[in-house]
């Protein structure tokens, strides 16, 4: 499968760059755009997490509900997202044009790849070894890593989002990343124009 960008991860980095270059479909810059999101997730910190402090959340929202519910709605809204489940990605390889992303199962091409899964030093994706170092905002005991990046960029076309991107493990944090990824690349699609997607109540 050959895709235009590729998001591994579907936590609430994952998720919201999802839900973002989903939106703009209808946009000139993004339409024919084709986008997937790799959802193997087991080891989000979602899945234990309760929420009490998120502006827009009700207080007692389970992350793992956020997670089920996060997947509803890009199919609902935006299901022209590729939703990729039961894999797991085993490595990423630069080509001369884009990458190849091999997984448990299958391998697929993009010209854009995001990395947004859990920022723990489990993380074995080949191919991403030279860009990983020790979290700058972690406690050292609890051995997490980052991938080394300028504003969320590791090299071209290739971006990291959440706490893999060095930022803190908070909810807020980790969906704003991954928002900032998604206008990014919308804005590389709109030529450089600074971009972003809002839906608004008409009068």
């Amino acid at each position: 499968m050959s895709l235009d960008v590729l998001i591994i991860g579907a936590g609430a980095a994952g998720l919201s760059c999802a839900l973002i270059l989903g939106s703009a479909k209808d946009k000139p810059y993004a339409k024919g755009k084709h986008i997937g999101i790799i959802t193997h997730q087991k080891t989000s910190h979602l899945q234990n997490a309760l929420f009490n402090n998120v502006l827009g959340l009700e207080p007692g929202t389970l992350g793992s509900d956020i997670l089920e519910n996060g997947r509803h709605q890009l199919k609902s809204l935006y299901p022209h997202v590729e939703q990729i489940e039961k894999e797991k990605v085993t490595s990423v390889e630069k080509l001369e044009k884009g990458f190849k992303v091999i997984t448990s199962k299958k391998e697929y091409q993009s010209e854009i790849v995001v990395i947004t899964v859990g920022y723990t030093s489990l993380m074995t994706i080949k191919g991403l070894e030279n860009y990983t170092e020790p979290h700058p905002r972690a406690n050292i005991e609890k051995d997490r890593i980052w991938l080394k990046n300028t504003d969320h960029l590791i090299e071209n076309n290739l971006y990291v989002a959440g706490t893999l991107a060095g930022w803190r493990s908070q909810f807020a944090i980790a969906s704003g990343s991954g928002a900032h990824v998604a206008t990014d690349i919308l804005t590389l699609w709109n030529d450089g124009k600074h971009t972003k997607v809002h839906d608004k109540v008409t009068v």
